[in-house]
């Protein structure tokens, strides 16, 4: 809006100057102004308020698509919170843009009114040297924070104890850009000019003289705000990416990570929990254990009601266990010794996972042959000697555990060597219940006998089940949440589990069943893609808009230097080719620095979007060159074809003249 207002202010200096030439007093200019800013107010409030109305009942249906939801029983309506929060902000944006112009009217001389056309912003050319110095620390400030991002990695990857450390080493690394990106563009336009000055070849050829001059004409207001552009620009670039990129890896891994139609966990003590004893009110004491044996989960669910002989065509419990063995409080198996003995790298965002410090749990081959089967896969066939890791959450962490496995690391129990029985994992059979993102990040595969030796405590237990073809499966699914709604007499998260004996063994864990899976990844999917278009799509349109506004206030401040240029012999086409270098350099300079700053931190992130599944840069890339072609490069566009515009107006005044 400061410079909109500004541009038409310089085009009307000249005529409030003849206002008060005619005798008018400046009261009266300042009215003449205050009117005229009510009026176009109040145009611009109702035209935009019918408008918005509009617009938003269609946006209703645009929101519903992205969601992959249907409207029914559509009503017209209007958000009163939004109408007054509008009328505010415009009715705030006005009286600034008043104030600034009354500004201009009390203060300014009226000479220097009625010569505004001919006044252009002053040149204040910095000394080379301190420009250089300037864009150099500027420079160096940029890839230091570069190496400092790509070293430490975002807050998120560090461990708990070393979060704050984090936190304040990002947030130096975004003062450092932030700085950096404001001194390189201070310093590097006056050290251009001055460089290409010393060049007489090249300053000296065709227009370079007068196009280098007339970018010199904004070179206070080009160097800070081609900055803020930047990283505006930045910020959209990276938002959009990453929001769009979430969205991939939800919609990638929701198929690997839904093996059934409905799944419900256990989650059972272990050895830190064996110690309480709860009294309750009426004097009953409950002991807390650890499990002896895996709990039925299909009898537990059987005895609430539940006819897996009528819904269900498949049924099948999952039992995984820890890998401490019995008597001990360390695990036998640790990530962290896999990927030192097999040299590979570990990935970005699992330094504090749990697999880390707890070690990676087991599951035994009689089970896991049987969860197969349930999947209708190939069974598996290990030596006593052998041993297999399971993932479901994607490439990263495969690629991982294939190294590993390849590399034919061997894994120590009691004594006793084992060797992988594979060279590399199914990346399809990993999932052991339904969830958004992959919650195994590491299962090893033992045989049965190696794992009752161990005594390896049991972790969890989780139940899979697949309903009968034509059956209802809202009302199935209506059951089971029904259930999972409730305590005592159901299976709702946090609900005690116990023995025959009363001693408590562990709790109920998420229940979820395919439908409701596949309806909160859509709609989270619907909700990051619609939020990153928006937010990227206003970033680019307001760097756009200012640039584009900028451009036209220098391009009508210069019209009467081409108008001579025109009558000393300089044909249309050098004109229109100095314009548009001037235009490219303010359009895509800062989209360059910020395209720069996002690709840095994209790799960053990228890292740890992989963790969670898939990732489909040619969509998102897709997404934003659309984006950008026809808001950005739509404003360059519109920008160039209105200046050329202006320029012909000022030479065909010329040939009129």
């Amino acid at each position: 809006m400061v410079y909109a207002n500004n541009f038409i202010m310089k085009r009307r200096k000249r005529e409030f100057g003849l206002y008060q030439v005619l005798g008018m007093t400046r009261g009266q200019v300042a009215r003449i102004m205050a009117y005229e800013t009510l009026i176009v107010s109040g145009a611009a409030l109702v035209l935009g308020i019918i408008c918005g109305i509009a617009l938003s009942q269609l946006m209703v249906f645009f929101t519903a698509s992205l969601f992959k939801t249907q409207i029914s029983n559509f009503h017209f309506f209007i958000s009163p919170s939004a109408l007054f929060i509008t009328i505010g902000c415009l009715v705030a944006i006005f009286v600034v843009t008043l104030l600034f112009n009354l500004r201009v009217v009390v203060r300014v001389k009226l000479v220097d009114l009625m010569g505004a056309e001919r006044r252009h912003e002053s040149i204040k050319t910095r000394k080379p040297l301190l420009s250089g110095i300037i864009c150099l620390i500027g420079l160096a400030l940029i890839i230091w924070a570069y190496c400092r991002l790509l070293h430490d990695g975002l807050p998120l990857t560090a461990s708990n104890d070393q979060l704050d450390f984090a936190m304040r080493r990002f947030g130096i690394t975004t003062l450092m850009v932030t700085v950096g990106t404001a001194a390189f563009f201070f310093g590097l336009s006056g050290l251009l000019l001055k460089l290409l000055q010393t060049m007489r070849k090249v300053y000296w050829r065709g227009l370079n003289m007068f196009t280098m001059r007339q970018l010199a004409a904004k070179i206070n207001t080009i160097s800070m705000s081609m900055a803020i552009i930047a990283m505006i620009l930045f910020f959209a670039i990276t938002s959009v990416t990453c929001g769009m990129s979430i969205a991939s890896a939800m919609n990638a891994s929701l198929l690997r990570c839904t093996p059934a139609d409905f799944s419900c966990n256990v989650m059972y003590n272990n050895s830190e929990f064996t110690e309480f004893v709860k009294s309750s009110e009426d004097g009953e004491i409950t002991k807390y254990v650890m499990p002896s044996e895996p709990y039925d989960m299909q009898a537990a669910l059987e005895e609430r009601g539940v006819d897996f002989a009528k819904i269900a065509k498949g049924v099948q419990q999952v039992d995984i266990y820890s890998s401490v063995p019995a008597g001990e409080e360390d695990p036998s198996i640790l990530l962290d010794d896999l990927i030192r003995r097999s040299k590979t790298t570990l990935p970005a965002g699992m330094d504090e996972t749990t697999v880390m410090y707890q070690g990676i749990p087991v599951v035994k081959l009689s089970d896991y042959n049987k969860y197969l089967a349930f999947r209708g896969f190939d069974q598996l066939h290990l030596a006593d000697n052998q041993y297999l890791i399971t993932c479901d959450m994607g490439d990263t962490l495969d690629d991982m555990f294939n190294s590993i496995l390849s590399a034919g690391t061997t894994i120590t129990l009691d004594g006793k060597t084992l060797v992988p029985g594979a060279d590399k994992i199914d990346p399809q059979a990993g999932a052991f219940c339904n969830s958004a993102m992959g919650l195994n990040s590491g299962t090893v595969v033992l045989p049965d006998a190696v794992v009752d030796q161990m005594g390896f405590a049991l972790q969890r237990s989780s139940l899979l089940v697949n309903y009968k073809d034509g059956a209802d499966f809202e009302k199935i699914d209506a059951e089971f949440a029904d259930l999972s709604s409730l305590n005592d007499a159901g299976i709702g998260i946090g609900t005690n589990v116990y023995q025959n004996d009363g001693s408590n063994i562990g709790f109920w864990g998420e229940s979820i069943n395919r439908n409701e899976m596949i309806e909160q990844t859509d709609g989270m999917n619907g909700m990051i893609s619609y939020l990153c278009i928006y937010i990227g799509f206003v970033l680019v349109v307001a760097c756009a808009a200012i640039i584009s506004i900028q451009q036209l206030s220098s391009v009508a401040d210069s019209s009467k230097s081409v108008r001579v240029l025109s009558e000393v012999g300089c044909d249309r086409l050098a004109i229109d080719h100095s314009i548009l270098l001037q235009q490219a350099v303010l359009f895509f300079f800062p989209l360059g620095v910020g395209l720069a700053h996002s690709l840095v931190a994209l790799r960053v992130i990228i890292s740890l979007v992989l963790l969670f599944g898939g990732f489909d840069i040619g969509g998102t890339v897709g997404l934003i060159c659309t984006v950008f072609l026809f808001a950005y490069g739509g404003y360059f566009a519109l920008t160039y074809g209105i200046s050329k515009c202006i320029v012909r107006g000022a030479v065909r005044v010329r040939h009129t003249e």
